[in-house]
């Protein structure tokens, strides 16, 4: 193991040491603390010289493995690829600063040795997830943090009612509209569940093709198990189930709902789960596969012109998918209350737009530029979302309210926090030129190129409504009139600026999405040349990469943020607008499409109204027939039937065997032979003296002759 080699396993490794350092020093409080997060920016710091390494190897690639399971063929290692690379890169760093918010919004917690164990330990899964060479210890990785998520978002278990998520008391079709932090960590682990059943499947369909879980070793033979598949028709339902789990990880429609339901946890954990990690594990997937997916389609192109069909169906559902979930999810922003739920909503929106972009470069003849634009809106939007849940979660803490409705005003004493989370807002909404709107202008870019229109207009339509309800979470929360809370607060002289720990994180990551967005034109090319240089299984990377901005399209896509932000700036900031939103609450038809947007299309009802109710039912009735048919059949009917059949049997053996066989059979043959010993029990001396000398006569005869 070289350098290289062993920078790549400390990265993944430290996180799970400083998992089981926070049990071991689990009373020594703020040392503890201190020490789980170090341990994460050592992690960071191992993965940027990493980073560097595969930068400046000509291979463009670190690679070790090391046998686990031989009689299986499975090995533990990494496969650290440019694209690997810098996914661990953006990870490490957010996982960090994150970290370091945490040592003081966590500061008070009961719970910390928990919280540290479960976050570090979520990290490391990440980095292994991003590195694994082979899909079983990717499922591990995958897995892990499954696991962890599901323990820190119901980390407040004991379920007070200012740690629940929605409305308490609103129901939704009879379905209530609020959810706890224990049942929403049941929910985040049974959706991402269902996923991984398609991706486990997809696992062992590959290995019993293939022979191996090597992920190189899988992309290199990708025409043949492809074509064996195809042959079957069976590629095109392998490749829905193998995606599933990126599905459900990254909350694409139908899987959405567990991550609206996420935010019972800690803020920082909504910034880890849906800014930097967890449900960037299911955008990573399709970095990782779908090259692997185009080179079988391009190998079998002319040979099987079936199996080729089969791929391209494939990547048209992908980015159909994430169009209707980016439009989808943002429509449910325009109304929604909680401040975190903006940035929930938000996240399972632009999450839509990355699947958008994958599933669209599977249908271009330049792949590679539309797998590029998915993975430039990943990287921005992992570093403005976790400044704005970051942002969003010094503003719960000071105003001590989760509701925008309690908010209002707040940029007089929040000053840098206003700063922060209106650079990161307006990159939030495309606004140039700030990072969000290059990588958003490229994913539309690339869904207008596929051909899918419906696709294309969808993402068009959501930009407006992003920037609308950007535009309103930064008026509501900053700028709009003081709420009753606000004015309460100000008078006790307890509004005042985020402690600097908490600060210092989201602001670093404003002033990174401000200088990104400025230097795009200039470093994206060459960022985006040194990421594609070494994918594996990308073919036909163009020597060059250019920011190139289409005039028709960027003249809509700006008139189309523009407008939001116009019709939002209408709505919250002018008497007239402000109006026209009460006399829209108050109308029937549009208080009724509002209420429809606010409980979520009634989606999460019908999921307990359908499944959980059709399960409760089928569960109810089934134990009713169980009880009827066999608990009470048992009892009622082969009990009794049993002992009257053992009754009988007892009877027959009684008088068959006891009475006729022993009584009557066995006794009267005893009483026979009895008999027939007295006859020779005469009582005569003489007969005694007779039996006795012939039995001495045959003695003697039997000694004299036989012996």
């Amino acid at each position: 193991m070289d350098q290289a080699q062993a920078m790549a396993v400390v990265a993944w490794a430290l996180p799970y040491v400083g998992a089981l350092l926070s049990l071991v020093l689990s009373k020594l409080g703020r040392v503890r603390d201190v020490i789980a997060a170090s341990i994460l920016g050592v992690s960071a710091i191992s993965t940027t010289l990493l980073t560097k390494e595969v930068l400046s190897s000509p291979e463009g690639l670190v690679a070790w493995s090391a046998e686990w399971v031989p009689g299986l063929g499975v090995n533990l290692g990494v496969y650290v690829d440019t694209l690997s690379a810098f996914m661990a890169l953006i990870v490490a760093w957010l996982c960090f600063l994150i970290g370091v918010y945490s040592l003081e919004y966590m500061a008070e917690d009961p719970g910390r040795t928990r919280y540290w164990f479960f976050f570090d330990f979520f990290v490391g899964s990440m980095l292994l997830l991003v590195m694994a060479d082979n899909l079983l210890v990717m499922f591990l990785g995958w897995e892990g943090t499954g696991l962890a998520s599901y323990a820190l978002i119901g980390h407040w278990y004991t379920d007070e009612e200012e740690r629940w998520v929605g409305d308490p008391g609103r129901t939704a079709l009879g379905v209530p509209m609020w959810f706890p932090p224990s049942h929403s960590g049941l929910r985040a682990l049974t959706f991402t569940r269902l996923g991984d059943v398609g991706f486990l499947l997809g696992i062992g369909t590959l290995y019993l093709l293939t022979g191996t879980f090597s992920i190189p070793e899988i992309a290199h033979s990708a025409g043949t198990w492809a074509a064996w598949l195809a042959a079957r028709g069976l590629l095109l339902p392998f490749l829905l189930a193998f995606s599933l789990g990126a599905l459900a990880k990254s909350a694409q429609f139908p899987f959405h709902e567990w991550l609206v339901t996420a935010m019972t946890g800690p803020t920082s954990v909504s910034a880890l789960i849906h800014a930097a990690t967890m449900v960037k594990a299911g955008v990573y997937f399709l970095l990782r596969f779908a090259p692997i997916f185009k080179l079988a389609e391009h190998e079998l192109a002319h040979s099987m012109p079936a199996a080729a069909q089969a791929i391209h169906t494939y990547f048209t559902f992908i980015a159909l998918i994430g169009a209707f979930t980016a439009f989808f999810m943002a429509t449910q922003a325009l109304v929604a209350r909680e401040l975190k739920l903006i940035l929930a909503f938000s996240t399972a929106s632009q999450l839509g737009y990355m699947f958008l972009a994958l599933g669209s470069a599977g249908l271009l003849e330049e792949f590679a530029n539309g797998l590029l634009a998915g993975f430039s809106h990943f990287m921005s939007h992992a570093i403005f979302k976790a400044a704005l849940f970051l942002g969003a979660g010094a503003i719960i803490h000071t105003v001590h309210s989760k509701y925008i409705d309690d908010m209002g005003g707040l940029s007089r004493h929040m000053r840098m926090t206003f700063a922060a989370m209106l650079i990161t807002a307006l990159s939030l909404a495309g606004v140039p030129p700030l990072m969000g709107f290059w990588s958003k202008d490229a994913v539309v870019e690339a869904a207008r190129e596929s051909g899918l229109f419906i696709a294309f207009a969808l993402g068009v339509v959501t930009a407006a409504l992003t920037a609308f309800y950007s535009t309103r979470l930064v008026l509501r929360t900053f700028l709009f009139e003081e709420s009753s809370n606000v004015r309460h607060l100000e008078e006790k002289h307890k509004l005042h600026e985020a402690h600097p720990l908490m600060l210092a994180p989201y602001f670093l990551l404003a002033l990174v999405t401000l200088v990104m967005g400025i230097a795009w034109p200039i470093v994206g090319p060459e960022v985006l040349s040194e990421v594609s240089r070494n994918i594996l299984a990308l073919e036909e990377v163009p020597a060059h990469f250019e920011v190139h901005l289409d005039p028709q399209l960027l003249a809509t896509s700006l008139s189309m943020v523009f407008g939001g932000i116009a019709v939002g700036w209408f709505a919250y900031q002018t008497q007239s607008g402000v109006g026209l939103l009460t006399a829209v609450s108050k109308s029937g038809p549009l208080s009724a499409l509002q209420n429809f947007l606010y409980d979520r299309w009634y989606i999460n009802s019908l999921y307990y109204r359908v499944i959980v109710g059709g399960f409760a039912w089928l569960s109810r009735n089934g134990f009713k027939w169980f009880d009827t048919l066999i608990v009470d059949g048992f009892y009622h009917r082969f009990i009794p039937g049993a002992t009257l059949e053992a009754s009988a049997l007892g009877w027959s053996f009684e008088t068959s065997v006891v009475d006729r066989g022993y009584h009557e059979s066995l006794v009267a043959a005893v009483s026979r032979i009895g008999r027939e010993f007295r006859r020779i029990q005469t009582g005569l001396i003489n007969h005694y003296l007779l039996m006795f000398f012939a039995g001495l006569v045959l003695m003697i005869y039997i000694i004299i002759w036989v012996v």
